[in-house]
């Protein structure tokens, strides 16, 4: 299953999840865009997106207002819906209207093979390689790799930092894909310091020791966190 976090609210760019993207509004745009992928449906805080995605049939649900993340979100949407344990889920930013059904795909993959590996606890996302002009932005997060394809550390700052050597960057794309039960796992820990310094909530798992397996894509899509993000999408994509 395909959740799509939504909140209505946005210090950049305010209602922007329902802000018009070439015709469509945005958090409908990203649905239709994976909804030949999977079932999906739209966790939001605010009936206004709720009477956004009927307008254009597409499922929402009403979720608590006080979440701190859109993991938290798309989890009480998974526990109302009764999802079995085993079940995958993915959580499709809202923001993400350009979002390529190849990085679906993959992450996909990726999920299948480690419950192959029965792997106690599964949790995977997605990344691309970036100059280091576009790794300087604090808006796109950077993320850097194990031998074992598993995330080390993820941050808004530069890294590696570069003494010297050539040094290769790596962006995070934030798509997360998790199977139920560690959906739960993830959501039931206790917050991170680190977590709260960056405001990047995938922070949590590796500071409890939690292993968040990383898949390496050619995606071009970016989210989009202000006007100006939109108006170069829509100059991309459109």
């Amino acid at each position: 299953m395909i959740i799509i976090p939504a909140r209505l609210q946005s210090s950049r760019f305010p209602k922007k999840v329902i802000a018009d993207v070439g015709g469509l509004p945005m958090v409908v745009r990203t649905a239709k865009a994976v909804s030949h992928l999977d079932k999906v449906v739209v966790a939001c805080d605010d009936e206004e997106i709720i009477h956004v995605c009927k307008q254009h049939n597409i499922d929402a649900m009403l979720t608590s207002t006080t979440h701190k993340s859109g993991t938290d979100r798309i989890n009480e949407c998974a526990n109302i819906l009764g999802l079995d344990n085993d079940e995958f889920i993915i959580n499709v930013q809202a923001d993400e209207p350009f979002i390529e059904e190849e990085t679906i795909k993959k992450l996909q993959s990726r999920l299948k093979n480690l419950k192959e590996q029965k792997k106690d606890f599964i949790m995977a996302s997605c990344y691309n390689a970036v100059n280091k002009e576009a790794a300087k932005d604090p808006n796109l997060v950077k993320v850097v790799i194990d031998k074992n394809h598993n995330a080390i550390y993820f941050s808004r700052s530069l890294i590696p930092y570069n003494r010297g050597e050539i040094a290769t960057y790596f962006g995070h794309i934030g798509i997360y894909g998790f199977d139920k039960k560690s959906l739960n796992r993830f959501c039931s820990l206790d917050d991170a310091p680190i977590e709260d310094v960056e405001k990047l909530e995938q922070l949590r798992a590796l500071y409890h020791d939690l292993d968040i397996s990383m898949v390496k894509v050619s995606s071009t899509s970016f989210g989009i966190d202000t006007k100006e993000d939109l108006k170069r999408a829509v100059e991309i994509f459109l």
